[in-house]
């Protein structure tokens, strides 16, 4: 576990709680981004607490750092710890497990804690399930296809819409949810979906969405051009108008999937 803060009180009030906690094992710190990701590149700690406004790199830029150089899935579960509650937006954008805003009270820190032991065990039995599977086949089997989202059930205005994914050119991160933004062809205009960015990118067929941000997918049919803005970055100009933002931490994804380099 890693305790990530430049207040050396902060990083405390965070050990004194987590010592109590049986799951716990040994306790690392950082005081800065830098030291952030090194300690995560060479301790791969199961779950860190990462404070967002650090001199220098923040904890946004600490996930960052660790996406283009390792990749997502060396980044360890992530709870925000901010003094601001604007930043608990971003930090679910940045797709952080839960946020503590300071000071934190112990039963606020016990609700985070109960979603860490949730996802825990959620992963020890995906793990479990998949050595057990390994252990009765020792063969390799056929991987069957996967089953793509086809259709998004929306409530708006109280009424259940069934909206074509094929219908969506592009999606957008709304604190816990997601903004569904339509094609001129099925209507225009957006409508709130009751789902995790994160959750909803992994049901989508990447042959046709990309996430090209930590906040936003785009459908790969409505992408009309790209223009170069700075440092790697590019806008997206899509065949509605709308423009979004791919950043360097994703643009490696557009890359593989277009098969050549930006």
């Amino acid at each position: 576990m890693l305790v990530v803060d430049d207040e050396a009180p902060a990083r405390q009030r965070l050990i004194d709680v987590l010592c109590k906690e049986p799951l716990v094992g040994t306790i690392l710190e950082a005081n800065d981004g830098l030291q952030a990701i090194d300690a995560i590149e060479r301790h791969h700690p199961g779950l860190v607490f990462l404070d967002v406004q650090m001199p220098e790199l923040d904890g946004l830029g600490v996930i960052d750092g660790i996406v283009n150089a390792v990749g997502p899935e060396a980044m360890p579960l992530t709870i925000f710890v901010t003094a601001y509650d604007q930043h608990a937006v971003r930090a679910f954008e940045a797709n952080a497990l839960d946020y503590l805003l300071k000071p934190f009270s112990d039963e606020r820190y016990e609700t985070t804690m109960a979603r860490v032991r949730s996802r825990l065990e959620e992963r020890n039995l995906s793990e479990f399930g998949m050595k057990l599977a390994s252990m009765i086949s020792a063969a390799p089997a056929p991987v069957a296809s996967r089953c793509w989202l086809d259709r998004l059930v929306v409530k708006s205005g109280g009424a259940t819409r069934f909206l074509r994914v094929t219908d969506v050119e592009w999606i957008e991160a709304a604190g816990v949810y997601v903004n569904l933004h339509l094609r001129p062809a099925a209507g225009g205009g957006e409508l709130l979906y009751r789902s995790p960015l994160a959750e909803l990118t992994a049901r989508l067929d990447p042959a046709r969405f990309i996430r090209v941000h930590r906040s936003t997918i785009v459908n790969l049919e409505d992408i009309q051009q790209l223009e170069p803005i700075s440092h790697g970055e590019f806008d997206v100009l899509l065949k509605s108008g709308a423009r979004t933002r791919i950043s360097r931490s994703f643009r490696s994804h557009l890359e593989d999937r277009l098969g050549q380099s930006l």
